[in-house]
């Protein structure tokens, strides 16, 4: 009987493969259209492949941990029409085999809501696991507007419920005790020292992997310079109710440094560049990456494609976009990809600096300290006076094979200056 081949798509330019890691169905298990059939990862972004048809799963062509390549067929599913042609297609001497029932039945979530039978949405395995892990309430189902086909709730609009409920910030992208690899019972050294070991995940171990090829490959250098951000501040609390209620999203002040290291670039281009052998490639565009946290405690770093040509609202729709979707494991790989500059905020940890490794083949990569009240010196045409002031270290690490102190200097005093520009009346919106 003929069936149904899934192929493995593109994941993305330059990726001629990816690992499978995790199946999400089994042989024989119907699935319908939308419905998630496997974990994949790159070395990129680990995503999901959904199915494009309705039907039985007939057989997974590739065990977990095997890396097929892009085009090849990864599973086999026997759809419904199938069904039917083989049923009416007369056999001799035999009795007309029973009608092949077609309907997929649709999963309840065990324990969840099994006492209510009035509520009956298609819930993939997936999801199913997922809401029995975290204890969600048929209450709380009701309540989630599935994205997925005819309202399917997908993996996603659950991840998204549980982000918004759990103000701990635990999320469903923690690993439970039970995923976690078994691990030794803690040992003991000679001089009763006691210690665990924990094996790298994946993720981590690419993370690793990536700096170390970064201090490998570049001569390190890390300049800093402290900005005035009073009046950004000011300005920010003046109409960030104003832009949540007019653009739908939330100001913060992120946008106004990527604004700021955007004009630092136009003026001073070699730190917008990389390195090919003896050769300088300076960029026309600027792709400004954003290093993520995750809430498993990896890093991420989504791309902003051709920031200078957004304004400020623009680039505040788009670092939530990517922020969001990178939370919630919902990136393309071509999101991760192509970026020419990168910032990193530490001031959301209360970091007040930090000397943050390249993110290759870039030459620079910009950090923003934690925001802190404190007394400075303010220089009037009268004379100098002590004040409270905001104020922020911003730090940038360079590849001296480019970037040498006077360009790291210049670049950096530009983007303060930009910064301490702004006037709390100034206008955003």
């Amino acid at each position: 009987m003929n069936a149904f081949e899934v192929l493995l798509p593109a994941m993305g330019e330059g990726i001629v493969d990816a690992t499978i890691t995790r199946w999400l169905v089994s042989e024989g298990q119907n699935v319908e259209v939308d419905q998630s059939l496997v974990e994949v990862a790159t070395d990129k972004v680990d995503s999901e492949i959904p199915s494009p048809v309705s039907g039985v799963v007939r057989k997974l062509l590739f065990k977990e941990g095997d890396v097929p390549k892009v085009g090849q067929a990864i599973v086999t599913i026997q759809t419904a029409e199938m069904v039917k042609d083989v049923n009416e297609k007369p056999k001799a001497r035999t009795p007309e085999p029973a009608k092949v029932e077609t309907e997929i039945k649709k999963p309840l979530i065990e324990e969840a809501i099994e006492d209510d039978k009035s509520y009956d949405p298609f819930i993939s395995p997936l999801v199913r696991k997922i809401a029995k892990d975290e204890g969600i309430r048929i209450e709380d189902l009701k309540g989630i507007a599935g994205s997925g086909l005819n309202g399917r709730i997908t993996k996603d609009d659950v991840l998204a419920f549980i982000s918004k409920r759990d103000t701990n910030f635990k999320t469903i992208t923690q690993p439970k005790l039970d995923e976690i690899p078994s691990q030794p019972a803690p040992t003991t050294t000679n001089d009763g020292v006691m210690y665990e070991v924990i094996k790298m995940d994946r993720m981590r171990r690419l993370i690793a992997e990536h700096m170390v090829m970064s201090k490998q490959t570049s001569p390190h250098v890390t300049s800093f310079i402290e900005v005035d951000v009073t009046n950004l501040v000011a300005l920010r609390e003046r109409v960030k109710d104003k832009f949540l209620k007019n653009e739908g999203e939330k100001l913060t002040i992120t946008p106004f440094f990527i604004e700021a290291a955007i004009q630092g670039l136009k003026q001073y281009r070699l730190v917008n560049s990389s390195v090919e052998g003896e050769n300088i490639i300076v960029k026309k565009n600027i792709n400004i990456g954003i290093a993520t946290s995750l809430p498993n405690g990896n890093l991420i770093v989504p791309v902003i494609k051709n920031a200078e040509r957004l304004n400020l609202t623009g680039l505040s729709k788009s670092l939530n976009d990517i922020a969001k979707r990178a939370r919630e494991n919902q990136l393309k790989p071509e999101e991760i990809q192509g970026g020419t500059f990168t910032i990193t905020n530490l001031g959301m940890f209360e970091t007040l600096t930090g000397t943050p490794i390249i993110n290759q083949p870039q030459v620079a990569i910009l950090a923003v300290g934690a925001i802190v009240k404190r007394p400075v010196v303010i220089e009037t045409p009268s004379g100098d006076t002590i004040g409270i002031r905001q104020m922020a270290m911003l730090s940038l690490s360079y590849d001296h094979r480019v970037v040498d102190g006077a360009l790291a200097g210049q670049y950096l005093k530009s983007v303060r200056d930009y910064i301490q520009r702004i006037t709390p009346d100034a206008s955003v919106i």
